[in-house]
């Protein structure tokens, strides 16, 4: 039997926004396995247990730069929120995606490499970090090329969207809107990834075996709740934000366009911004009982 510290729980309730108790009962009955703790919360707590995943801590922006059929979405990040609204550091990413779109490096250390107003990436990266007094760095990005036409949205400068299309312009900007506010996980339900499917699974069996019906309904059961989600993270069978009464893909053959594809980046995505102390969080509920029953 694995040792579940209280590091380990911490972790699992910053992910998962449940209960310590429930946090520790889980990797307890998962042995240590945090995405198997993970899976058990879910199961037990439904939906809550998503909801402090999706918060973002990392700060820093997206640029997003097109010109024609070519384009580029970037990310990059930094220490602040305050510094992210800084002049600098806004037309350093500014130069460094309209470097992606226009010179194609292949990775972010390919990026760093290039020349920027006579010095490489990294070197005006570095000069700027003496200035600031932050760490930035580009974290990611995504080049567009070819025959489809591109558009773009940007929801402030933490989330960007670029949609590669043919047909409707004004359709297409909707999509990239929508893509934003619904962030589906992929095109069409055949494009969802096969992990994510066997998550969904797992979780699904494990909900109706507890249900205690026949093996038979359990399997219906099962295949609903895949189907059901499927069609909420597939952009093409997502219910419309601009209109509940068509779907993506009805929108879309309305306006005579295809969507061949989106990417959307969210700043600070997957990134741990800072660790909260546990024990301190525990020694000041525990503080705070005392003081309300003395």
């Amino acid at each position: 039997m694995a040792a579940i510290t209280a590091a380990m729980v911490g972790e699992l309730r910053a992910k998962t926004d449940a209960p310590m108790m429930e946090c520790k009962k889980a990797l307890t009955e998962a042995d240590g396995d945090m995405a198997r703790a993970e899976e058990i919360l879910r199961v037990k707590l439904g939906s809550k247990a998503g909801k402090a995943a999706s918060r973002v801590t990392a700060e820093g922006i997206v640029a997003v730069s097109i010109n024609g059929t070519n384009g580029a979405l970037l990310e990059v990040n930094c220490e602040t929120d305050f510094v992210s609204k800084n002049d600098d550091f806004l037309a350093f990413a500014n130069d460094c995606v309209k470097l992606i779109a226009e010179k194609n490096p292949a990775d972010v250390a390919a990026l760093l490499a290039l020349p920027l107003n006579g010095q490489t990436v990294d070197e005006v990266r570095s000069a700027l970090i003496g200035k600031i007094g932050e760490n930035i760095m580009p974290r990611r990005f995504q080049r567009f090329s070819g025959n489809n036409k591109l558009v773009s949205y940007l929801h402030g400068t933490r989330i960007g969207v670029v949609v590669e299309f043919e047909g409707d312009e004004v359709a297409a900007k909707d999509v990239a809107m929508h893509v934003a506010a619904m962030k589906p996980v992929a095109l069409s339900t055949a494009d969802v990834p096969a992990e994510k499917i066997a998550v969904e699974r797992s979780v699904a069996v494990q909900k109706a075996a507890e249900s205690g019906k026949p093996p038979e309904i359990v399997e219906k059961m099962v295949e609903g709740s895949i189907q059901k989600y499927l069609k909420e993270v597939s952009l093409l069978n997502q219910t419309f934000v601009k209109n509940d009464k068509q779907t993506v893909e009805q929108m879309l053959k309305a306006a005579n366009t295809n969507v061949k594809g989106f990417t959307m980046f969210v700043v600070g995505e997957g990134i741990e911004k800072r660790q909260d102390d546990f024990a301190a969080e525990v020694a000041a509920q525990v503080a705070a009982a005392s003081k309300a029953t003395a």
